[in-house]
């Protein structure tokens, strides 16, 4: 990821991009907040980098199984201020409305001492809730300088400030731009050149293996690798970014917050990739393929799907396993059956009860689904209502799947039937939920003139609610198509 300088910033006309982490910086030159005044060293370089958010417009949960997704981020972002230390310590602060949070750790601890091998760092943690939000930039330099992504420069630590305005907990992908801010602005400090893909994958193996949320790849490729206005195209096998999709002039992608909190590690959506990946494992066994124990996993010798549930086409698998599939099965029946599966971040729980043939079905079926639509989007500006009333309908297919699997919500619900009566008369073509499900936020697609309406209707699930429904219509750049800012010396006002 390149390293700009301020004058360089501001000649392309992205520093208004930096402007918070800018005026943060000035109010602690000044002085005024005293209990961060020495934070950072006037004389020493500073890395800034940015990360945003982003919305689901489709393929949400179908990524973990290999679906083509389309995603578009988000103008809000998370910010971190990095700067060198010389002693062997990680000093974190992040600035939220109502607080200020703290966590230091001597960077020895994770290099070589007792918090070395990840699943020891992953339970430290988790025994400590109040410090969860450091797993995150802890787990990426974790995952950068012992496992191996960068090597370090000096044997040094660094100090972190954090800021954003990515919301938690609303299904827009907080902590995939925490993250990605991050590992962005530590991989300049040490001096390493990670392209987006690789910060991507990196971020996502930190919130799989040390903040212990089994997402997919899509919310981390998308703060990293998005462009502004554009919806990433990316295949999730594992990680292919196949473009950057233009969205036709005169329509435009919203989000509405339910105001339904929403967590990745929330049993629904951990319970719903399971028994996707024991789907999985069931149609290699139906369909005669390989199957060998690795442990508590399996492993599959799969030459015509490569694992993905994605590449087994809606008519196949009708006709050849969906029936086959139960409806639920308990955790202690497959796996006394079968074994395992081929996931490396859930386990089946003996006790748990799993939507094994709607939680497969629904990556099949979603992954046809994604590519229709990104062929209707092209042909969006010819094809005008004609084109966006497809691309509605599977929208609200995608939607009706969601809550098949179990992850709908009352509240996403009433957002999604509320876009539904507005109608495709008023330029409101189609609506869905996103990201993990379970609440969060709802994508509409919609004109730009019909922006208004979206409000509109935001507005009035908020008075029948009771819950605060944001609302997201603009986009931003992602980590690598801005870079990262240095300044030599962030004290001084000059050009960095």
């Amino acid at each position: 990821m390149r390293v700009r300088t301020l004058d360089q910033v501001r000649r392309s006309g992205d520093a208004e991009l930096f402007a918070p982490a800018l005026h943060r910086l000035r109010t602690l030159r000044n002085g005024s907040e005293a209990s961060l005044r020495d934070l950072f060293v006037e004389d020493d370089p500073v890395f800034v980098a940015r990360a945003p958010g982003r919305l689901d417009v489709m393929g949400g949960i179908a990524d973990y199984s290999g679906s083509l997704v389309l995603q578009l981020p988000l103008a809000c972002a998370t910010t971190a201020i990095v700067q060198a230390r010389r002693d062997r310590v990680i000093e974190l602060v992040s600035i939220r409305a109502d607080a200020v949070d703290r966590f230091s750790m001597p960077l020895e601890l994770v290099l070589h001492g007792e918090l070395r091998d990840a699943n020891a760092l992953a339970a430290w943690f988790a025994e400590r809730p109040r410090d969860r939000w450091a797993a995150y930039v802890v787990g990426v330099v974790h995952a950068c300088l012992v496992r191996g992504a960068m090597n370090m420069t000096d044997g040094g630590g660094f100090v972190m400030l954090i800021e954003s305005d990515v919301p938690e907990g609303k299904g827009v992908s907080s902590s995939a731009a925490l993250e990605v801010a991050c590992l962005a602005a530590i991989a300049a400090r040490y001096g390493a050149r990670l392209s987006g893909e690789e910060i991507a994958t990196t971020a996502q193996w930190t919130e799989n293996h040390i903040a212990g949320a089994p997402c997919g790849i899509m919310d981390q490729m998308t703060s990293a690798c998005g462009r502004r206005d554009r919806l990433l195209r990316l295949r999730c096998q594992p990680d292919v970014v196949e473009g950057h999709v233009a969205i036709p002039p005169g329509f435009r992608f919203y989000g509405i917050d339910s105001g339904i909190r929403h967590a990745v590690t929330g049993v629904d959506y951990g319970t719903v990739r399971t028994a996707a990946f024991m789907g999985y494992r069931m149609i290699a066994e139906l369909a005669g393929l390989r199957v060998a124990a690795e442990g508590d996993r399996a492993r599959v010798e799969d030459p015509t799907w490569h694992g993905y549930l994605a590449n087994i086409t809606p008519e196949e698998f009708s006709a050849r396993f969906e029936s086959k599939l139960p409806e639920q099965m308990r955790g202690a029946e497959f796996l006394a059956r079968f074994g395992g599966t081929t996931d490396s971040v859930t386990r089946v729980q003996p006790d748990g009860v799993y939507p094994v043939r709607e939680a497969t079905a629904h990556p099949v079926r979603e992954h046809a689904r994604v590519a229709q639509f990104a062929e209707l989007l092209s042909e969006l500006g010819d094809g005008g209502d004609a084109s966006a009333r497809e691309m509605g309908a599977l929208m609200y297919a995608s939607h009706a799947s969601y809550g098949a699997c179990g992850l709908g919500s009352e509240g996403t619900d009433r957002l999604v039937e509320l876009a539904r009566e507005a109608g495709e008369e008023r330029e409101l073509f189609g609506a869905k939920i996103t990201g993990g499900g379970s609440g969060g936020t709802v994508a509409v697609l919609a004109t730009e003139r019909a922006e208004p309406l979206v409000r509109e209707i935001a507005a009035r699930y908020e008075r029948e609610s009771g819950c605060a429904a944001e609302l997201f219509a603009r986009s931003g750049p992602g980590a690598a198509e801005v870079g990262v800012l240095m300044m030599n010396r962030w004290g001084v006002g000059g050009g960095g």
